[in-house]
């Protein structure tokens, strides 16, 4: 099947559910399916997005932006989640107890504005991850049309492109919090200083960039074909400088590049 043919079975799933909310992120995946969304079923969609510590303040005002750019109603939230039992001390499942809390808010958020079905943007490639949140989001009854209809992410990629939509090229993302190896203590203070790194490699020109966090010392995760202009005399400088104002003692570069989810990887 093309991925035509399956944006088309999208548009009729979400056309027979006549009104849903999507947990609206502002990233490569909740975009399309919030489109597709408004587009099978107009003002009987809305998009919830949540304010939350795990998330940088650019992804929520991007979120704002598209929202706003195609008269789509947002709702946006609160969301303490350093307050959600067992967050903060970071187990392997910690992604569970974040979903159930957060998708259990945004539910009762779509039941008070008279809509019964929550839609979030999984898609089928995330199958192939470890992602204890998806038992969380089934736990709930909430859907996931993307994967439904098998949608990849290159598909979604290749839609979004054909459709014009701002997200298209758009760096993958994760929250925050997965840049603090499972078991170490999750704080405010990790999370601001891997949010400012972060912009700041993304202001350098590495979009596809991760600061993980080891303690005192910043492991920056690039693309390989990237290595040479990050270990530029005047680049590298200004990167040690800028992370050290940051409040990390250490900088190093991770010679094996950008792998998504390497904290999850190091359990196998």
């Amino acid at each position: 099947m093309s991925a035509r043919e399956k944006y088309d079975k999208l548009l009729d799933r979400l056309e027979s559910l006549e009104k849903v909310a999507i947990a609206f992120s502002g990233g490569v995946d909740s975009t399309l399916l919030l489109k597709a969304s408004y587009d099978a079923l107009g003002d009987n969609v809305i998009a919830i997005t949540a304010n939350s510590a795990v998330f940088p303040e650019g992804e929520n005002n991007e979120a704002k932006e598209f929202c706003k750019a195609y008269g789509i109603r947002q709702l946006t939230i609160d969301y303490d989640v350093m307050s959600v039992p067992n967050f903060c001390d970071n187990p392997s499942n910690r992604c569970y107890h974040c979903k159930k809390n957060l998708m259990s808010i945004m539910r009762n958020v779509a039941l008070e504005n008279g809509i019964q079905t929550v839609a979030e943007g999984s898609n089928i490639d995330d199958t192939k991850d470890y992602r204890p949140g998806f038992k969380a989001v089934e736990e709930l009854g909430i859907i996931s049309p993307l994967k439904e209809v098998g949608l990849t992410k290159k598909e979604i990629r290749n839609l979004s492109r054909e459709m014009n939509l701002p997200t298209w090229d758009k760096p993958s993302y994760a929250c925050l919090a997965t840049r603090i190896p499972f078991g170490d203590n999750i704080t405010i203070d990790k999370l601001r200083k891997i949010e400012e790194a972060e912009d700041f490699l993304h202001k350098m020109g590495f979009l596809q960039a991760r600061a993980r966090v080891h303690d005192n010392l910043c492991r920056i995760e690039i693309e390989t074909e990237k290595f040479e202009r990050i270990i530029d005399e005047d680049v590298r400088c200004k990167i040690v400088s800028r992370l050290k104002e940051i409040g990390f003692e250490f900088v190093s570069l991770d010679l094996q590049g950008y792998v998504m989810g390497s904290f999850k990887a190091d359990m196998n």
